[in-house]
């Protein structure tokens, strides 16, 4: 008998009765990439740290060791302590690196560099200026890369076409790193993944590996990307256990294709530009209508049903505007899926299904075709009483999903040929999200 529960984008999966999931104190989420150093120098710097010989030594000796780092290394070591980073934000020595990395680039010289910019003395600027400035440019041009290798815009989805093409190519894997209530990390690798229309699903098998449920503290995500050898690889054989009454079957992660790419290679998503529509200050409903809806039902082996919906308009209501793609009244709207919502798993040698379950993508547009919102979560469906229908007799069906900016409500009908309908899909935006996208006052 298998238990579920779900965070947001998360799915545990465990034995034995359900307990409270609050003592998760931290959910999972991408945390990447993990801070890494030049080979060989965490020795060398350790070592001289330990003497304080290193931090003895004259700024111009500390200085001149420093010029021979790249960017990279120095950019890693201005993370140490608060003395390395003020050596590391030499602006004469990020002048040196954007001059060689940056100008010395035929390609680039003409686009990015500014003439008048350089011509300016190095003292002139205050610390870092140079070191800002170059990690800037690195960053723009490495956005235009990805803008090239990600291909065009699905119309649909408002998703770059070849994500899962290029993850592939790059060599992209994830890790997990668990945490329990003692503070010990275990990083365990990637059992499986599948690629679907708009999500990603990655999941790690428990086993002996992962600790009892109660005493998970949090889960970090890291992208990795792995670099190939020519040598065999390696395979280990494993002894099956019949889990404990505690232990973690399994864990499945969901991640949504926006930014994906870019998450998974440059790390935090923090610097990622937001694409604000235009201001517009003639429409009064500016905001409320022209809205794109692409929704994804799939499990870990097929799609279910994937459909979009345009030109959604609504008005507000209790502080969320409510935008109907299929309404229960209007029956040529309904649609039946292709399966039976389903997850199934496999754990070591082990392998079942989790009934009424299944994972939605949610896919939001606004008028412009650009991205508005996004939802990516495994889903339950519960029994539901619903109204004497005329049209349907079977069992009904309720999905739900809510967070703090975009609620989500589908009813379904199991018909007694086991065919499933979706006869209701109302998703719900909160105002406060709206005003902040669009630079309104709702």
């Amino acid at each position: 008998m298998f238990n579920i529960f779900s965070l947001p984008s998360v799915l545990f999966v465990k034995h034995c009765s359900v307990r409270a999931y609050w003592q998760i104190m931290q959910k999972g989420d991408i945390r990447y990439p993990r801070a890494t150093t030049v080979p060989g120098i965490e020795n060398v710097l350790e070592s001289c740290m330990s003497r304080f010989l290193f931090c003895r030594l004259p700024l111009e000796i500390l200085d001149k060791i420093l010029s021979y780092l790249d960017a990279y290394a120095l950019f890693n070591m201005s993370h140490t302590n608060k003395l390395f980073y003020q050596l590391a934000s030499n602006n004469v020595l990020w002048k040196k690196l954007y001059i060689a990395d940056i100008c010395n680039n035929e390609k680039q010289k003409a686009r990015i560099v500014n003439v008048q910019l350089l011509s300016k003395k190095t003292r002139d600027h205050a610390a870092g200026y140079w070191k800002e400035l170059h990690v800037k440019t690195v960053a723009h041009c490495e956005m235009k890369k990805w803008k090239r290798l990600l291909g065009p815009i699905n119309s649909h989805t408002g998703l770059p076409s070849q994500t899962e093409q290029v993850l592939r190519n790059l060599r992209v894997t994830w890790e997990l790193t668990v945490t329990d209530m003692s503070g010990r990390e275990s990083t365990l690798e990637l059992s499986w993944s599948r690629f679907s229309e708009t999500s990603l699903t990655l999941c790690w098998c428990g086993g002996d590996r992962l600790p009892n449920y109660e005493e998970i503290f949090s889960l970090q995500l890291h992208g990795v990307r792995r670099i190939a050898f020519s040598c065999p690889s390696l395979k280990k054989l494993r002894q099956l256990q019949h889990p404990d009454g505690g232990s973690v079957a399994f864990i499945i992660f969901t991640l949504h294709f926006y930014k994906l790419v870019e998450r998974s290679t440059r790390g935090s998503h923090d610097w990622q530009p937001i694409v604000q529509p235009p201001f517009d200050d003639i429409d009064p409903e500016y905001g409320l209508h022209g809205y794109k809806l692409h929704i994804v039902l799939h499990n870990t082996v097929c799609k279910l049903m994937s459909e979009s919906f345009s030109q959604l308009f609504s008005h507000i209501s209790d502080g969320w505007i409510q935008l109907t793609a299929i309404s229960r009244a209007d029956s040529s709207q309904h649609i039946q899926l292709s399966g039976k919502p389903v997850l199934p798993w496999r754990c070591e040698a082990l392998q079942g299904t989790v009934e009424n379950c299944c994972i939605m993508s949610l896919t939001l547009l606004d008028e412009f075709g650009n991205q508005f919102g996004r939802v990516t979560t495994p889903i339950s469906m519960e029994p539901e009483e619903a109204a004497v229908s005329y049209d349907y007799d079977g069992e009904h069906y309720l999905i739900q999903h809510e967070d703090s900016n975009i609620q989500a409500k589908m009813q379904l009908v199991k018909m007694t040929a086991k065919k499933y309908f979706v006869v209701s899909l109302v998703v719900y935006v909160s105002v406060l999200f709206v005003n902040k996208h669009f630079s309104r006052d709702y």
